[in-house]
């Protein structure tokens, strides 16, 4: 995909409530107005990358872009599981994101266990993946560094949608 590296940062919104809950993988949603402005080569399914909330430090992520069909979602999200323990949620936080490679297409599952097992596989891809030394000098990109509202030091290639919304690449 030609978009990847691929920038992006928007504030943490309230999902379907099944990350922690039923999967207990906790993952942080996007709203409408970044995944709207998704590249169309960056189609769904899942990736990996790097992870700021707020101001925190950098973690590995993997992302799901798309439906979730096991859910049979009827609307397009993008859904961040940051590879860290937080202490306590954090809706409304900004959070950014370098999405650096893509793992595989959606797909379905026949159970919940499978679908587990499939998420907890990803993550492992993409700790694996990230120590690689072209994924790595990304963990330490100027982006992380920029907040959404001082778009003078965000890098000239990205696109700044609002205040607290940014895509890019």
């Amino acid at each position: 995909m030609k978009s990847l590296p691929y920038f992006c940062r928007g504030e943490v919104i309230r999902g379907f409530g099944r990350g922690s809950k039923e999967l207990g993988i906790p993952t942080a949603n996007f709203p409408d107005s970044v995944v709207d402005h998704l590249p169309a080569d960056i189609s769904t399914g899942i990736y990996y990358g790097w992870a700021c909330v707020g101001n925190s430090d950098v973690y590995k992520m993997v992302m799901s872009i798309g439906w979730n069909p096991y859910y049979k979602n009827t609307k397009k999200s993008m859904e961040t599981h940051v590879i860290h323990t937080f202490k306590e949620d954090f809706y409304g936080e900004i959070l950014s994101v370098v999405m650096v490679g893509y793992i595989r297409p959606e797909r379905t599952y026949d159970s919940l266990e499978a679908l587990i097992a499939a998420i907890n596989s990803d993550i492992e891809e993409a700790k694996v993946k990230l120590e690689l030394p072209e994924h790595l000098k990304l963990k330490d990109d100027n982006f992380f560094t920029s907040t959404a509202s001082s778009s003078s030091v965000l890098p000239s290639t990205t696109a700044s949608t609002s205040q607290t919304i940014m895509n890019g690449h």
